[in-house]
């Protein structure tokens, strides 16, 4: 892999288990002391909710965000530390793990990122609380009709993450998504599914949360970037931080462009892989719905690390 062009790819929510990580903890002193670290600034035991649960508090946005920011960050100090793995060409983070990706490339500090990060996590989950949104996989039909099919349901719904062709999850009020579910059954979708989250995150009933964390991103440091950031609202890379800076402001309420994020980057780097960093494989196998002739593999382990020491 030394010799090798990469861009490094960073999942957010939906990956997260009960025992993640505990073997990054377990082997290097480094993940030990990012570990205590996050549970300093988080004012938790975030490692405890981590290593040994309950699932029931995991699964709280809460807890889910910073728990696998720190996974996916510990991965990467790792995998940076090994000399058979090259710098990437360029990296990028489905939702959440766009401040990753941002830490990653430079621009965001590692007290940074957990601070963002810890607020951000506040914020949705409060509003999760509150908004009443509700979030739906949507599999089978093409973006273009199942825009048109959420544009006749009555409220607040649009198409929220563009996953991977006909792969794709609506997100707004709760009456709004379960309408567009339903129609989204009877035009033949293979499958029309409300998602067990906790809000409509990734649309307009975002907008207040998105405002108080954009104060807080408005304060923070951004330098410019050691790689470009293809990041979610526009799917196109960057390195000027104040772009970023306005780009992560918007992107609690915007779509995440995942397909179109994939295929730039394919595109315009031709990789020779995209690497996963992080707990699971989700982002491996929507690349691999994107276009399966893109090479994808993911890092999630100790063994895995391990594997490319040798």
């Amino acid at each position: 892999m030394d010799d090798k062009k990469l861009i490094w790819i960073y999942p957010g929510q939906g990956s997260q288990f009960v025992g993640m990580g505990r073997d990054l903890a377990e082997n290097s002193p480094k993940a030990k002391a990012l570990f205590e670290k996050a549970n300093k600034i988080m004012g938790f035991d975030l490692t405890s909710i981590i290593f040994d649960g309950p699932e029931e508090s995991l699964k709280r946005t809460l807890y889910t965000q910073p728990a696998i920011l720190v996974i996916c960050m510990a991965l990467h100090q790792l995998l940076t530390g090994t000399k058979a793995v090259p710098p990437a060409i360029a990296v990028a983070g489905h939702s959440l793990g766009e401040y990753t990706a941002l830490w990653a490339a430079g621009v965001l500090d590692t007290e940074t990122v957990l601070r963002l990060v810890k607020r951000r996590a506040e914020l949705m989950d409060a509003a999760a609380q509150s908004s009443k949104g509700k979030m739906a996989a949507i599999m089978g039909l093409t973006d273009e009709k199942l825009s048109d099919l959420v544009a006749t349901c009555g409220g607040k719904v649009i198409l929220a993450n563009y996953n991977a062709p006909k792969q794709t999850v609506i997100s707004g009020e709760a009456a709004a998504v379960e309408e567009a579910v339903e129609k989204c059954k009877e035009a033949g979708a293979k499958r029309a599914v409300v998602l067990q989250v906790s809000g409509g995150f990734h649309s307009p009933l975002m907008e207040g949360p998105a405002q108080e964390l954009g104060k807080l991103i408005d304060e923070a440091q951004f330098s410019p970037a050691q790689m470009p950031v293809i990041t979610n609202c526009d799917a196109t890379p960057h390195t000027d931080p104040e772009e970023l800076r306005a780009n992560l402001r918007k992107q609690m309420m915007s779509s995440v462009l995942w397909t179109k994020m994939v295929a730039r980057g394919a595109e315009e780097y031709k990789p020779d892989a995209f690497v996963e960093i992080g707990p699971g494989s989700v982002l491996a196998g929507l690349i691999r719905r994107i276009n399966p002739e893109i090479p994808c593999s993911n890092i999630a382990t100790w063994n895995d690390i391990l594997t490319l020491r040798r």
